[in-house]
């Protein structure tokens, strides 16, 4: 390399060290040189720096800004468990899904899997209808309608295990992100031509740290990779200290500038009822619950939210985060296996346990039917149509084996804030 060569190098490195052009390089203004070597980007000799703009997105998510909290029951346990004790943790950003998997997102997901998936495959993402059916109750329409019938279209999806809501996840991200290909092929994205979420690779080869080649539909080369941030991070379960956080959503009782957390929630919802108190919804319940043996909805009239069963997956005031139904309606899975004592032994900054590391499942006799609890049972959080008030509580936790379904458990997706901490 020759020394006029060097003396550019060290002119621009200067310039990039010192942010010549509108401060600090970021990740969505990177710049044009390297603020380390002064080499250029995007340069033969070079690395590819993609355009970047944000994470793209995603479909029914609304963003949970993280922070820290208290987490555990503040109920009564009155179930005698003693598995969720009041701890504080740190939860990091993430998108949450605003309401619940409805029946229709399950269909689409079905239509798609018999176009793309073998018959196999398809079976085994039928949700089992037959939760619905009792011995010595008249549920049997539920059995043939509740999935597929256009009025339930809105209606939580039921009859899903732990493992089938992952397949979801999984194919949705997939989904998702094919959709995004597809926009950016086609310019949709508002960036120049070549850049943007996906323009089209115009040569072969590169380093490791180029984007692999997708086809689109035009036959047109895209650059789908990590590196390139023209994807959306994986759609997945919430951990349940996710799902716990953004259910208490004590956002809405923070007072600006004040980091102290003063009050703290029985529910979703300010107070220990669980009607509303205030305006023209006055008296109306907050959530789809039990009330109390054999009053699954109220007497007819003014009262009654018509919630027999599952209800409309927008039918109740969201929280302080936009989430609807954290509360009742169904229980919904979350990523986490069960151990009584995971308030113990998880760590406090994004809490999770994803196997039985320092409780493993040795410990306890399920072949000997003295427990329930192993390395595939999986909990689920907030309540159902078929529950009292008790089980509202963000804090309170059952588990259930992760290739079971009900009538009562449904579920949303979560996703990662790439990225920021805002």
């Amino acid at each position: 390399m020759n020394f006029s060569k060097y003396l550019r190098f060290a002119v621009v490195g200067a310039c990039a060290l010192a942010a010549c052009k509108g401060g600090p390089p970021t990740a969505t203004k990177p710049g044009k040189y390297s603020s380390t070597t002064g080499i250029e980007y995007n340069t033969e000799e070079g690395m590819r720096v993609s355009d970047y703009q944000g994470i793209p997105e995603g479909p029914g998510l609304v963003f949970i800004e993280g922070g820290r909290t208290v987490l555990g029951s503040a109920e009564e346990d009155v179930a005698m468990t003693h598995d969720n004790i009041e701890r504080t943790v740190t939860l990091a950003s993430f998108y949450m899904d605003e309401a619940e998997v409805a029946n229709i997102h399950w269909l689409e997901y079905l239509h798609f899997v018999r176009k793309d998936s073998a018959e196999e495959f398809y079976q085994s993402a039928l949700p089992d209808t037959t939760v619905w059916a009792r011995e010595l109750s008249f549920n049997d329409p539920y059995v043939d309608y509740y999935l597929r019938y256009p009025g339930f279209r809105y209606f939580p999806v039921v009859g899903v295990s732990w493992l089938q809501a992952n397949d979801y996840c999984t194919w949705r991200t997939a989904k998702v992100n094919e959709r995004l290909a597809g926009e950016g092929d086609e310019g949709d994205s508002g960036s120049s031509k070549g850049g943007g979420l996906f323009g089209r690779k115009k040569k072969k080869g590169g380093d490791a740290g180029d984007a692999a080649e997708g086809t689109s539909e035009d036959g047109g080369k895209t650059k789908i990779a990590i590196e390139n941030g023209n994807t959306l991070p994986n759609y997945r379960l919430p951990t349940e200290a996710e799902w716990e956080y953004a259910a208490q959503a004590l956002i809405g009782t923070q007072e600006t500038g004040n980091e102290n957390q003063e009050n703290k929630r029985i529910y979703p919802w300010d107070g220990r009822q669980v009607r509303n108190p205030y305006g023209k919804g006055m008296g109306q319940f907050l959530a789809n619950f039990k009330r109390g043996r054999g009053d699954y909805a109220g007497i007819a009239g003014s009262l009654n939210d018509g919630a027999m069963i599952t209800e409309y997956i927008y039918n109740y005031p969201p929280n302080d985060y936009g989430l609807y139904n954290m509360s009742g309606n169904v229980n919904e899975w979350v990523q986490d296996i069960y151990r009584p004592l995971s308030y113990e032994d998880v760590e406090d900054l994004n809490p999770f346990r994803r196997n039985g590391f320092l409780d493993p499942s040795e410990k306890y006799d399920k072949k000997g039917y003295q427990s329930l609890i192993d390395d595939h049972v999986r909990v689920y959080k907030g309540g159902s149509w078929r529950d009292v008030a008790y089980w509202l509580s963000p804090g309170t936790r059952r588990f259930m084996a992760e290739d079971s379904a009900t009538a009562t458990i449904g579920f949303r997706c979560a996703m990662i804030n790439a990225g920021s901490n805002k």
